[in-house]
């Protein structure tokens, strides 16, 4: 039998701790499924087009990963429909643990067919997310160490050539 699980987000843009938990989750299930997930309470940053093509060019050698969007619904009754009873969620820090227990806790009460599993990400990821990137890429200051290659190139697109430049850090 195998197994498989979904992991969500906006991945606007993804980072290498979204690759990480990619990763870690992927020891443990068969097949995992990343949606991108649409908030429109939000601006992003990339397209859904875009956010698609550099997660398919990401995991282009991964062939355990499918991705797709979820447009609008719930990502319980996304996980429901394809007969996936297990949502990855990925932990930084006691903060994030706050807000995805919030969720969690949510979507259990709404199924439960849907389990959450919580991966904290590897140590040296866990200062990382996709606004402090953001931050990062328009102040001008070097990503190389903070995303996946196809997300460094349309950060620089964006930004600039100079945010692709590699620097020293405190650890080197």
């Amino acid at each position: 039998m195998n197994s498989i699980a979904l992991y969500s987000g906006s991945f606007d843009p993804l980072t290498v701790g979204h690759v990480d938990i990619v990763q870690r989750a992927l020891h443990i299930f068969d097949r995992l499924v990343i949606v991108l997930a649409i908030n429109a309470s939000k601006t992003p940053t990339f397209s859904t087009e875009e956010r698609l093509e550099m997660l398919r060019e990401t995991f282009a050698d991964e062939p355990r990963v499918e991705i797709t969007v979820l447009k609008s619904g719930l990502l319980v009754d996304e996980a429901r429909r394809r007969g996936i009873r297990t949502v990855v969620r990925g932990l930084r820090a006691v903060s994030d643990f706050d807000y995805e227990f919030q969720l969690a806790s949510m979507n259990r009460r709404l199924t439960d067919e849907v389990d959450f599993m919580f991966l904290m990400t590897s140590e040296e990821h866990f200062y990382i997310s996709s606004s402090s990137v953001k931050a990062v890429a328009s102040a001008g200051g070097s990503i190389v160490s903070l995303v996946p290659p196809p997300v460094a190139r349309r950060l620089a697109a964006r930004f600039g050539e100079s945010i692709l430049s590699v620097t020293k850090t405190k650890r080197d």
